[in-house]
């Protein structure tokens, strides 16, 4: 099963660092059953693009609580073996929570499949969004309108043996 893990570039750099995501659980996000039925599709890389999408808005919320780091959403896909990734099905449901999955351990590094990172270009947008979150969740459409731009910049693609020249010198 393809799992998207949402991340900041600190949390990454940690993960390259040891090798590993974690320890568990961690929360990443996947094609559920109920993402399946909210974007009715059934187009498999739709929903695993609709499923990126909403680990790129949970990175965004890692940054809203971050003040200090990089304004660049990063989302780690990797491949768990079925059954290593399971949506709590009391909150299936809720539209906050569609496509989200705990992984109970600890993930490789060596399982992940590429890195998607926001652009340079993007920090604007995504400083901006992250600072409308709040505001945006109590409501306020312009806050949301801000929220929703940082959703105009596609992240990009990176292979795992990228990951070094993404986190900079040293890494």
């Amino acid at each position: 099963m393809r799992v998207y893990v949402p991340l900041t570039l600190p949390r990454l750099a940690q993960a390259h660092e040891a090798g590993e995501l974690g320890p568990g659980p961690l929360t990443a996000y996947a094609v559920t059953p109920a993402l399946r039925e909210w974007y009715v599709s059934d187009d498999l890389e739709e929903l695993e693009y609709a499923a990126l999408n909403r680990a790129a808005l949970a990175s965004l919320r890692m940054l809203a609580g971050e003040p200090g780091t990089a304004r660049r959403r990063v989302v780690l896909a990797a491949d768990v073996p079925d059954g290593a990734a399971v949506a709590d099905p009391d909150r299936g449901l809720d539209r906050g929570a569609l496509g989200e999955v705990r992984i109970t351990a600890a993930l490789p590094l060596a399982k992940a499949a590429a890195v998607h990172v926001d652009s340079d270009d993007a920090e604007a947008d995504v400083a901006a969004a992250a600072a409308a979150l709040g505001a945006a969740d109590q409501g306020d459409d312009d806050a949301q309108f801000v929220v929703d731009g940082a959703e105009d910049h596609e992240l990009l693609w990176y292979a795992t043996q990228e990951i070094p020249n993404l986190l900079g010198p040293g890494a």
